[in-house]
């Protein structure tokens, strides 16, 4: 076993702060994905929280400011669960990486994704025990973890649109995959948020603040924003850029990895695709020639509306070097962009272009 209970094979860039992703083949496991195989992304150290001093602070626009203890959270809240897949804002870097430099930033590959089911109490049911004010617009989550890198250093945060924090979904969650919330994850308790970047579902909440505005906390208004190709992002300013919140279309092959030789002929293809904030992917298109030709694979059910899905297709492999792609559509008509170059960005952030895996096969 690994740090933080991770498996052996993750994909480590960092021990502190611990960032890793899976391998293709642990995310091909099934539509859940292992404790030991979620993706872990971290800005600082996973901070040391006594869960029976634990209280969260719900404050603002509210006519009720409150403090909750976790027994009071799982107590006095109903319980729901969700199925809903997070995803890094950098998943996919790499491919990225390839058009043109990106500095500083860790390189991750198409594992920076993972589905769990998420128990705990709706978001809306502890606001509505606060009783919102007229004029909220934003709800802000602070955090207890610090960056060093950041200038100056600074805890984690985030907001989200009220709207979207009254929708029955969003979760203050003390429980992942049936088992209580691993510290690596965020306990005593962190946000979940479905369907948007996994930036936004905070870890280690310590406290909610209905505002009128979105959070000014650096993750917020300045990182996790999309600049120009020729920004300079030591440079950028607040509110540069354009703020990342429902994740995009995306699509990645886990199967085969393009690790070693295969055998010409028949060959299944499986991958998953994952369309955010309550759209669906409708379709999945595979090709060997570019997208000159392409074959639809065959969908699994997805676990909610909130979660990816897996995809499967039979392809005829030739001899020597192949290029698989694949594309998904959402339930919108939307496809996702072919070209990688097209969504270069200094960060490295959103790249949902077709995704290609080099194979080669031997007779």
């Amino acid at each position: 076993m690994g740090l933080w209970g991770k498996r052996e094979d993750m994909l480590v860039y960092g021990r502190e702060p611990f960032n890793a992703e899976a391998p293709r083949h642990v995310l091909a496991e099934g539509p859940l994905t292992s404790l030991d195989g979620f993706f872990s992304r971290n800005h600082g150290a996973v901070p040391d929280i006594d869960a029976r001093s634990w209280r969260l602070t719900v404050d603002g626009l509210v006519e009720r400011t409150l403090s909750i203890s976790l027994e009071q959270l799982t107590r006095q809240f109903a319980q729901h669960e969700v199925t809903a897949t997070l995803q890094c804002a950098g998943n996919r870097r790499a491919g990225l990486a390839e058009v043109a430099e990106i500095r500083g930033e860790d390189p991750w590959g198409p594992g920076a994704i993972s589905t769990a089911r998420w128990a705990g109490a709706p978001l809306a049911d502890v606001l509505a025990a606060a009783k919102v004010l007229a004029g909220a617009a934003h709800v802000a989550f602070e955090a207890p973890d610090v960056c060093e890198t950041a200038e100056p250093p600074t805890t984690f945060g985030g907001s989200i649109p009220l709207a979207k924090a009254l929708s029955g979904e969003v979760l203050l969650a003390w429980q992942m995959n049936g088992e209580p919330l691993p510290a690596v994850h965020g306990a005593p308790v962190r946000v979940i948020v479905p369907g948007w970047i996994g930036a936004r579902s905070v870890k280690w909440v310590e406290r909610v603040t209905v505002q009128t505005e979105p959070s000014a906390n650096f993750f917020q208004a300045r990182s996790y924003r999309v600049l120009p190709p020729d920004f300079d992002p030591d440079l950028a300013g607040p509110l540069d850029g354009i703020s990342l919140g429902p994740a995009a279309l995306t699509t990645e092959i886990l199967s085969p990895t393009g690790m070693s030789p295969l055998s010409c002929g028949p060959t299944e293809l499986s991958g998953y695709s994952f369309a955010g904030d309550g759209r669906q992917v409708a379709r999945v298109d595979v090709s060997l020639d570019d997208g000159r030709h392409w074959v639809q694979a065959d969908l699994d059910e997805p676990q909610s509306p909130w979660a990816w899905l897996h995809w499967r297709a039979t392809v005829t492999l030739p001899s020597g070097e192949t290029v698989i792609t694949a594309r998904a559509w959402d339930s919108t008509g939307a496809a996702q962009p072919e070209s990688a170059a097209a969504l270069w960005n200094p960060k490295g952030y959103a790249n949902n272009s077709w995704a290609r895996l080099r194979v080669t096969c031997r007779d």
